[in-house]
């Protein structure tokens, strides 16, 4: 079956402080963090085609080499733009990989854990475990309290990519957009949680170099060189 990555690259960067979205900034190795993603992606012999969700201001600067789709106002909008456009391209069921580029250091040995995992699992996440006290609180516009504290050993946090049979990620959004409620889960694995119940997603180790890069000194300050392994 077909591996194909959707890397969504769609925000505007408004919470980073630049002029430039935050995915075309440089990396201390002269990348951006998408070309970094891109690199990555493509040198794993896993995938074998890329998908970029960019901003329709940006979609552009998307390079020639993949595949450039628009993204919506929500992450939700811009992951359910891909799997449709993937769903027109291909006429058979493959795997999908959906990876935020602000997670640019993503390694090698996470996407060939998902890659197996893949084998058994329709539905794949990469997590961390919690290591601070989690509180889950009673929100209030004027005083915020601690409602409960749940075991950090049930609690783990997530990271991407997060991959799915198209199939049933497409089936999941489907159901999703029928809600009459809305959809108010914030990743692909809680689409399928939420509106998939009964599948298991599969949980790979992730790595605490997968880093999210939100903030400008989010950036570290060397570069990671994990992501590419000799061949």
């Amino acid at each position: 079956m077909k591996n194909v990555a959707i890397l969504l690259a769609g925000g505007t960067g408004s919470r980073f402080g630049e002029k430039l979205p935050k995915q075309f900034l440089p990396l201390s190795d002269g990348r951006s963090l998408l070309q970094t993603c891109i690199d990555t992606f493509l040198s794993c012999d896993l995938i074998d085609d890329i998908w970029v969700v960019m901003h329709r201001d940006w979609i552009q600067a998307v390079p020639s080499s993949v595949h450039a789709i628009e993204g919506g106002k929500e992450r939700w909008e811009s992951s359910y733009n891909a799997i449709q456009a993937v769903s027109r391209h291909y006429q058979e069921d493959v795997n999908v990989w959906i990876h935020d580029v602000a997670r640019p250091f993503v390694g090698q040995t996470i996407l060939q854990q998902v890659g197996d995992a893949l084998a058994r699992y329709e539905a794949v996440s990469v997590a961390v475990p919690v290591t601070d006290t989690i509180y889950q609180v009673r929100p209030s516009t004027c005083d915020v309290t601690v409602q409960s504290i749940p075991l950090r050993s049930t609690m783990m946090r997530a990271q991407t990519p997060q991959a799915f049979r198209l199939s049933l990620i497409k089936t999941a959004f489907d159901l999703a957009l029928s809600d009459p409620d809305g959809i108010h889960v914030t990743d692909d694995a809680g689409i399928v949680l939420h509106y998939l119940p009964d599948t298991l997603i599969h949980i790979v180790a992730g790595d605490e170099t997968n880093r999210k890069i939100t903030f400008r000194n989010d950036i570290p300050p060397r570069q990671i060189t994990e992501r590419f392994p000799a061949k």
